[in-house]
């Protein structure tokens, strides 16, 4: 059995999911998740928690993914999930123009605008160099913090760029001159 498909999904209160075919609708206080679920796994709901059973060992590979599936839903639909990103390096920000758009200056000949989706919230410090993206979707704030880093990925050598806060990075040492 999978370690991770045998934990079962606590289910707040106010939290309702329905199965149809293979996708799984979780509404919750914050809005609306789908979440696909793989052919032979089925949710049961036992003593206030959802549980993830698969028919047949065939289908092994997937329980571990179809529980962490419906679990990011669930935890989107309640709490909501949050990237954060710094943005380093003389004369680089970052600001909100109206609600959906994003505008980088990152060192190069012209600024950068980014367009955000609908369900994504970004919240920016006064400094400006510092973008917190929030949303209900997991795979999507993950998706558009990776797209935003990879405007102006970290130097290695002078450690400038947008990278995920807590993010180590290893400094290289650059050319030394040559007698």
């Amino acid at each position: 059995m999978s370690r991770i498909g045998k934990k079962p999904i606590p289910m707040p209160a106010g939290v309702k999911y329905t199965v149809d075919g293979n996708t799984v609708l979780v509404e919750g206080p914050k809005g609306k998740v789908t979440a696909m679920l793989p052919g032979g796994i089925t949710l049961v709901q036992k003593d206030g928690n959802l549980i993830a059973e698969r028919q047949t060992d065939k289908q092994a590979a997937f329980h571990g993914l179809a529980r962490a599936l419906v679990f990011n839903a669930v935890t989107g639909v309640t709490t909501g999930w949050t990237k954060e990103l710094d943005v380093v390096g003389i004369g680089y920000r970052v600001e909100l123009k109206g609600k959906n758009m994003v505008v980088f200056t990152l060192g190069y000949s012209h600024p950068i605008e980014f367009p955000l989706p609908s369900g994504i919230e970004v919240t920016i410090d006064p400094k400006q160099t510092h973008v917190t993206i929030s949303g209900i979707d997991r795979q999507k704030v993950g998706q558009i913090a990776a797209d935003m880093r990879a405007l102006r990925k970290p130097d290695p050598y002078k450690n400038k760029g947008v990278r995920y806060t807590g993010e180590k990075l290893k400094k290289k040492v650059g050319k030394t001159g040559a007698k």
